[in-house]
């Protein structure tokens, strides 16, 4: 909240107008002179100032929607609300996110709650089923009450809710005696429900990943997952659809940016509706009809004009509020200490703790006095200057780039055994007792209470039951190679001895490669390393500054890089982790801690996109440092290179980002400290053995997603260091991946859906000779859509202002080669198409998938091959599609 900020807009003589002239309903007043945030200023202030009335925003886009929703939900406390738009128009599920945030919006309009709703105008345009509905497919549960289990749980199927054997993430129940567990839309958290014949007993809530009992409640709510279709199955009477404006109060106050823009939305989304839909019947789904799911733009356009209406930001002006963008101040930190000095008195807003402290030490004059501005911890999207106020951001200061990226709605179980990696009939070993069969999860009776157990089956039939909490105990079976045609292995007999020697043997083995260990290790100790310094504010201040919540795994990897960067020993440690997951971040603070031990740090990449991409990530995370960074790679001229390689021999340069183009034999460095070595999968034997030559005397950090059997084992066998990031960041998406044929239908909808929430889309085809006819089948099949063509053989000027143009969001489709396979990061780009996909490896295919899915929207992967291809390449689509 930034009370501050409203106060300050409350004091300007703009508000008293805004007050006396807001429009009477029917009626249209235009606002201009509002840049960066103020506009939400005002609407914050408004809705404090009009505490009996409902603002509703009406934004053209998705992405605008959002950024709204941000700026008014660090004004203001008043229960505030996005009503997203959908993401398909065919029987496809919804976006378990999508559709729980409709809904609970939805719940909360009718029932009065919100004070602020944020929108988009196709989304007001979509209709619904009727609010009253909800009252029939609303659960209420109450500790105490008499309510039969088997009722429950019929409606919970009615709702659209799914039953599984463990609940482990939101839409699901499960049901175990007279258990059951729920995790449902309008639900802050999942909850055990626990019957004693037909009265429920007991309430609590549950840790998705542990399964364990938490907290009490008196009662819940759960809201229906499917509102449209389920009202007819529970006698709800006819499925009535209206749009969100036929449910808003008489008394709303609609503020729009743009009347035009919105209407264009409107318009195209009808246009363009008709077609999509004709091409999911084509696909042979049951879908409504246009009329089902949209009003018509004229009829969209009768349904606003009732209303009283603000429309900010249009050329026309009849209030004019007359504030000004904040001024431009380029990092001269003197001439940003005057600016602040001066009249009005300014508030600075930073990201976060660590970017107010190192602002604060920056703007204190050097002789001791401090600055007359305030700081405070806050994000808007962007400043501006009242008579009473001046509001800069930090963001807009240092000229870095503010990305949204909104925390997920519901929680998700981590990867556990108890939660979903095991499926029933996979083969497990048993510390004990040695290979079986896993049949699932059951409940036994054991001294007149009842606990969960996993059911092992042995030779013979015998079965074992295990209590999950000792399911430590158990693990998936894993061979040599765990390819999927291997024959099944051999299963061991309950009391039978086989298992026994086998473990004995194994320990032998064990035994034999620690003497090897040994023998490593005692050569590691005797080489002469580099002891970096213990953290310093600078490096405390940098990792503060990261703009996403660390997980776990990712605080452990950093406390394991930094401990082993502190050694006098030469580290070498392989950090595995999912695409996505944030091994860059730990790379830049390794490379930092190198840089301020006064070491030179290089990092070799297998591709000169991923080089660049490297290369913008480090400059955007240590701009407020004094560091120097430098790109080799073939978007640089000879002469550049030149340049650089003298530098980085003098020791000016601190960090060198490049290819395989970092081992040639004329790349010196004057003191090279740490080495990070990113997919070291994609480099041949040479440059390897040129890597060799560095292991033992520099430290050594690795970075990949997916290792090379040698160098993982060498990792779990102890010859080199490992740290897996294995927890997803909070707002990770699951990405849907489909194996398709060729079909215009299927593309011209993925694109469309892309296209509609303001979001971009790779397209892989990796043939160069044949990629412009691609991209022209592209353009056809998404005519409104700028499409960019990216391949290796591409110019390097041309080729950097594609992918450039392409990460800024000004191009929608990029067509390109295998260059993208790793690198790029467009949280903005959520559909991937690969096409020929049987071609490619598995763990191109998983590095390919991972340039989608990198925000809270819902990310679609299609991987198209011809009718007839070979059984391990269909092996290798088939784990894809499954693994999500």
């Amino acid at each position: 909240m930034l009370p501050t900020v409203l106060d300050g807009f409350g004091r300007t003589r703009f508000a008293t107008a805004l007050l006396d002239g807001l429009p009477e309903p029917g009626h249209a007043l235009r606002l201009g002179g509002l840049p960066g945030s103020s506009a939400a200023v005002m609407i914050a202030w408004l809705a404090r100032e009009r505490p009996n009335e409902l603002l509703v925003v009406m934004a053209p886009t998705p992405a605008e929607a959002e950024r709204w929703l941000a700026d008014l939900g660090h004004l203001t406390s008043l229960p505030a609300a996005l009503y997203p738009q959908r993401e398909a128009l065919g029987e496809e599920e919804p976006h378990l996110e999508i559709a729980g945030e409709r809904t609970e919006t939805l719940a909360a309009l009718v029932s009065g709650e919100l004070r602020l709703l944020v929108t988009t105008a196709r989304a007001m345009a979509e209709k619904t089923a009727i609010p009253e509905a909800l009252s029939a497919l609303r659960l209420g549960l109450t500790v105490g009450t008499d309510e039969r289990l088997v009722g429950v749980v019929e409606r919970l199927n009615a709702m659209g809710y799914a039953k599984v054997p463990t609940v482990t993430e939101v839409a699901q129940y499960s049901v175990r005696g007279g258990i059951v567990d729920l995790y449902g839309f309008g639900m802050a958290q999942p909850v055990r429900c626990e019957w004693w014949g037909d009265t429920l007993v007991s309430l609590r809530s549950f840790d998705l990943t542990t399964q364990r009992s938490g907290e009490e409640f008196k009662s819940v709510t759960a809201l229906p997952v499917r509102v449209d279709r389920s009202t007819i199955e529970l006698g709800a009477g006819p499925s009535v659809r209206r749009p969100l404006l036929d449910l808003l109060p008489a008394g709303s106050l609609l503020i729009e940016e743009s009347a035009t823009a919105n209407l264009e939305e409107v318009s195209r989304a009808w246009r363009e509706a008709a077609h999509h839909l004709d091409v999911a019947r084509r696909l042979g789904e049951d879908v409504p009809t246009r009329d089902a799911l949209f009003v018509e733009p004229e009829v969209w356009r009768s349904l606003v004009e009732p209303f009283r209406r603000l429309s900010v930001r249009d050329d026309v002006v009849d209030l004019q509020a007359g504030f000004l963008p904040p001024e431009k101040i380029d990092r001269d930190i003197r001439r940003l200490r005057t600016l602040l000095d001066s009249d009005p008195p300014a508030l600075v807003l930073c990201d976060n703790e660590g970017q107010l402290e190192r602002l604060t030490e920056l703007l204190d004059d050097p002789g001791g006095r401090p600055t007359r501005a305030s700081l405070a911890v806050g994000a808007l999207d962007g400043g501006f200057v009242m008579p009473t106020l001046r509001v800069l951001t930090d963001h807009e200061i240092f000229r870095r780039a503010r990305r949204l990226r909104r925390p997920r709605r519901y929680r998700q179980a981590a990867p556990t055994l108890a939660t979903g990696t095991l499926a029933k009939g996979d083969y497990v070993v048993h510390l004990d007792h040695g290979i079986g069969i896993y049949r699932g999860i059951d409940t036994i009776s054991v001294e007149g209470g009842v606990i969960e157990v996993a059911v092992i089956e042995y030779e013979g039939g015998d079965r074992l039951h295990v209590p999950l909490y000792r399911l430590d105990q158990i693990e998936r079976y894993r061979s040599a190679s765990d390819s999927a045609d291997e024959t099944p292995p051999k299963l061991h007999r309950l009391g039978n001895p086989s298992w026994k020697k086998i473990r004995e043997k194994t320990q032998q083995a064990i035994h034999q490669m620690a003497a090897e260990l040994l023998d490593l290790y005692a050569r590691r100790q005797i080489s002469a390393g580099f002891a970096c310094p213990p953290d310093t504010r600078w490096q405390r201040e940098l990792e503060s500054s990261f703009l996403y919540e660390d997980t776990p795994d990712q605080r452990k990897a950093t406390d394991d890089v930094k401990r082993d960067m502190e050694r006098p020993t030469p580290m070498d440690r392989l950090l595995v982790g999912d695409v996505g997951y944030g091994k860059t971040e730990i790379a830049v603070r390794a490379a930092f801690k190198a840089v301020q031990g006064g070491k030179q740090v290089a990092m070799l990449v297998p591709t000169t996109i991923l080089a660049e991409q490297h290369g913008r990530t480090f400059s955007e995370r240590l701009a407020d440092f004094p560091v120097r960074i430098e790109v080799l790679s073939r978007f640089r001229t000879v002469k550049e290179q030149k340049a650089a390689l003298a530098d980085l021999a003098a020791g000016s340069i601190d960090i060198v980002i490049g290819t395989h183009r970092l081992l040639s034999k004329d790349v010196a460095f004057k003191d090279l400290g740490l080495l990070i070595v990113d997919e070291e999968h994609r480099f041949g034997v040479k440059h390897k053995e040129r890597l060799k030559e560095l292991r033992l005397s520099v430290h050594i950090l690795t970075l990949t997603a997916t290792p090379i059997p040698r160098t993982l084992h060498m990792s779990l066998a102890g010859l080199r260091d490992l740290t897996l990031i294995e927890t997803a960041p909070r707002d990770r998406s699951p990405i849907l991946t489909f194996v398709e044929p060729w079909d215009d239908g299927l593309l011209e909808e993925a694109f469309a859906r892309e296209l509609d929430r303001g979001g971009q889309v790779f397209m892989v085809h990796n043939r160069i000779e044949t990629i412009d006819t691609i991209a022209a089948r592209v353009r056809s099949l998404a005519p409104r859509a700028r499409v960019a063509v990216g391949h290796g053989q591409t110019p390097g000027e041309e080729l950097e202002a594609v992918m450039r143009r392409f990460v800024t969001g000004d191009v929608d489709i990029l067509v390109s080669t295998m260059i993208v396979e790793s690198g790029l990061d467009v949280p903005n780009a959520n559909t991937m198409v690969v096409h020929d996909a049987h071609r490619f490896g598995l763990a191109q295919l998983y590095q390919l998938r991972g340039r989608v899915g990198r925000s809270h929207r819902r990310a679609y992967c299609y991987l198209l091959t011809p009718d007839l291809i070979d059984l391990e390449a269909e092996e290798r689509l088939r784990v894809l599609e499954h693994h999500t």
